[in-house]
């Protein structure tokens, strides 16, 4: 099976199988049968896609239920460090982050089930970041958390001081204070 779990529970990696030749290469990058054997049974109706340049870092970003979202991401161009924060409450791993390195290079996949306040910094010159969502945007619910709250002590694998940041995500809220509303509910 393709995919890898990790410490936090319902945050799993995908690693595609690769097809190399002397043209490039291919690999199915999302196969809905695929996800559904694996258990995870999302109907992604959004695909996002950003472009970003080295330093560049963007969250921690959620929407509230009933609009919030599952994601599955991942880079197709450049390296970015991809940092999840579990905000599902009564969770063994709630305020605890998690980051993987996701790059054009090693073809990881990430899926973030609805619980998750997500962000990620560009360790390359420029990278192109993709997801699939499971629910629609909605401005209304949006909310997010301090990229560098004392309290979670994420390193996004750069100088802090040189990253470029939205004023945006500088107002975040610190995440004790933080809007969520998460229930740990195991599967």
């Amino acid at each position: 099976m393709p995919f890898i779990d990790t410490p936090i529970k319902g945050l799993k990696i995908f690693e595609p199988k690769v097809f190399n030749d002397s043209r490039g290469y291919f690999y199915e990058s999302f196969n809905q049968q695929t996800y559904h054997d694996a258990g995870i049974m999302e109907n992604f109706v959004q695909d996002n896609q950003s472009f970003s340049q080295k330093n560049s870092l963007r969250g921690l970003h959620y929407q509230l239920n009933p609009h919030a979202q599952s994601k599955l991401v991942r880079v197709v161009l450049g390296s970015v460090m991809d940092v999840v924060v579990d905000i599902r409450k009564w969770s063994e791993t709630f305020g605890k982050s998690y980051s993987i390195l996701l790059s054009g290079d090693n073809n990881r996949q990430l899926y973030i089930p609805r619980g998750f306040a997500h962000g990620y910094s560009v360790l390359s010159d420029t990278a192109i970041f993709l997801y699939k969502c499971d629910n629609l945007y909605h401005k209304e619910s949006e909310r997010g958390i301090l990229f560098n709250d004392p309290e979670l002590n994420i390193d996004w694998g750069l100088n802090i001081s040189d990253a470029i940041i939205s004023d945006k995500d500088k107002s975040n809220s610190l995440f004790k204070n933080s809007e969520m509303n998460f229930i740990y509910n195991e599967k």
